[in-house]
């Protein structure tokens, strides 16, 4: 099991980021905009730097919804590698099977 102030804070950055998605987006798409002046984009820049570093989307991790567990993470079920085995191997995971040859 992950602490709960690990998963606590890897929500609080979930909630940050897409309360500030769109701010992000258009602070960078004046920084991009090679049509405006100098002193626009160096502003724009500036603002960015100030937001919050947790407000970007690279700072979210990945974590198993049972345990917490940041790695071994497969996205399409949402879980670690080990929740993931304990589950099919319960059967509780509709269509995974054991593999046989």
């Amino acid at each position: 099991m992950a602490k709960t102030s690990a998963k606590e804070r890897n929500l609080k950055r979930r909630k940050m980021t897409k309360s500030l998605a769109n701010k992000r987006a258009k602070l960078k798409d004046i920084i991009s905009n090679k049509k405006a002046t100098m002193e626009e984009r160096f502003m724009a820049v500036l603002k960015l730097a100030e937001m919050p570093r947790n407000s970007s989307k690279t700072r979210i991790r990945n974590r198993c919804a049972l345990s917490g567990r940041a790695r071994g993470f497969h996205r399409k079920f949402n879980l670690s590698r080990i929740a993931l085995r304990d589950l099919a191997s319960r059967g509780e995971l509709p269509g995974v099977t054991k593999s046989s040859w």
